[in-house]
């Protein structure tokens, strides 16, 4: 059997990986020479006109930087490395990925912690071991009922959950940890279903980390497995999937190939730039068109000093009445890729990334990101009063396509399969479990098991 997987994000090379263990004969198609996706790490290498390029490729724009984008990129740079966006991995060893790779034989360390709360006071972790004793038996019984019963509560919002549960602790719990699994600050629209489903993968010692060598290392290792393993990785664009008698049977790109399947891991709206939409019924076609994505402002601060006891940690806030769409804003400043091990500075210095949750036009709104950006320097200037003296440089970047498709209850997102035949869709647009790279790994399973893998 030949497989043909579309793009070399982390779902395309998690699905290509779990393809050929399965035994298919798998080929996988990038149009950029670079690998991971969403999921990039940026150096000195690349040019401003390069990084611009990016930004435009993946719905991003940067309205603020400190000094400007050309002298960031004119040499400030070096030694530095970046991500494109805002990521961290949910869970630790227990995430997706690292399951998925640990079951081909691979290893990725990670750099893990537990989670911290910027309030009135700097809380680490944020739950403490009262905390967790009060919480225990609530938490349990959210976290462990049926299966039935968390399918039952993926149409109920958190914010009908937070009426029923919501008493002290847990009610900021319930406020906080939704939004930021979903990248949703709008708690009338999130699903308490799927955030309990992820939030399964955030239960013990890591609840969030990051991976040493920089995100796009998990690119690399998937991509030296499937190497290794038979597999192809090539760089050329995808014309079109080839669609007859409502199934799949190859793609070309200039020239026919045939396929027996054929896997996108395209954001799922983007499906009809590779594949005739009248192959599909309207109604599928309508919905998958319109589901919507999610927004962030991100921050990048380069420092040339941090005190070590925050190296590694991370910690999140909650912005009240912040005027943005559910009125309260959550965030985070993440200062795991100031860890050595994580190869993202120079030494002696320190890259910090943060990020608030915004919905998608308001990222691209200038107004509002201005706003955001005010938010994330207080949270970093509680963490560091002293961080502007500190700071050699910094980027905000403004994403209003961060996920493929938002964990809402309006929102219902797609399974693996399609109504055409052999054709399947995978990354974090699909309905697997988790956010961001977490989803993206986690549709490579739910792709076998629409294939009937073992």
């Amino acid at each position: 059997m030949r497989a043909c997987v579309i793009g070399a994000g982390i779902a395309g090379l998690a699905s290509a990986s779990l393809l050929l263990k399965e035994g298919y004969e798998v080929d996988v198609y990038e149009k950029e020479g670079t690998l991971g996706g969403r999921a990039l790490t940026i150096d000195k290498e690349i040019s401003y006109d390069g990084y611009l390029r990016l930004l435009k490729r993946f719905d991003m724009y940067v309205p603020f930087s400190e000094p400007s984008m050309e002298e960031i990129f004119g040499g400030l740079m070096d030694g530095y490395k970046m991500d494109l966006g805002f990521h961290l991995i949910g869970g630790g060893e227990n995430a997706s990925p690292m399951k998925i790779m640990s079951s081909l034989g691979m290893k990725q360390d990670i750099i893990g912690s537990r989670i911290g709360f910027i309030g009135e006071k700097i809380d680490y972790p944020y739950l403490s071991a009262v905390d967790k004793l009060k919480m225990l038996p609530r938490i349990f019984q959210l976290l462990f009922s049926s299966k039935e019963t968390i399918r039952a509560l993926e149409s109920v919002s958190m914010e009908e959950t937070i009426k029923k549960y919501g008493r002290g602790k847990m009610k900021l719990t319930l406020e906080l940890f939704p939004r930021l699994i979903t990248t949703v600050n709008d708690l009338s629209r999130i699903s308490t279903g799927e955030t309990f489903w992820a939030q399964r993968e955030l239960m013990g010692s890591h609840p969030v980390s990051y991976p040493a060598g920089g995100l796009n290392s998990i690119a690399r290792n998937f991509a030296g497995w499937i190497q290794g393993n038979g597999g192809k990785i090539i760089h050329q664009k995808v014309d079109r999937v080839i669609i007859e008698g409502g199934q799949a049977r190859g793609i070309t790109t200039g020239e026919e190939e045939d396929y027996d399947i054929v896997v996108s891991s395209l954001p799922v709206q983007d499906t009809f730039s590779i594949a005739d939409e009248n192959e599909f019924p309207d109604g599928w076609a309508g919905k998958i068109k319109n589901l919507e994505g999610t927004g962030s402002l991100c921050a990048y601060y380069a420092l040339s000093e941090l005190d070590e006891k925050l190296i590694g940690k991370a910690f999140v806030f909650i912005e009240r009445n912040a005027d943005v769409e559910g009125n309260d804003a959550v965030g985070m400043i993440d200062f795991k890729m100031a860890h050595s091990a994580s190869t993202m500075s120079p030494r002696n210095r320190y890259l910090v990334q943060a990020y608030v949750i915004c919905a998608p036009a308001e990222a691209r709104s200038r107004e509002k990101v201005e706003t955001l950006r005010n938010i994330l320097d207080k949270y970093m200037e509680k963490m560091m009063p002293d961080f502007r003296k500190k700071t050699e440089w910094c980027l905000y970047p403004s994403i209003w396509h961060l996920d493929g498709v938002a964990k809402t209850t309006d929102n219902e997102k797609p399974g693996a399969g399609t109504p055409v035949k052999n054709f399947f869709i995978v990354g974090d647009s699909t309905n697997a479990k988790g956010v961001g790279i977490n989803c993206a790994a986690d549709s490579a399973n739910l792709l076998m098991r629409k294939l009937g893998a073992k």
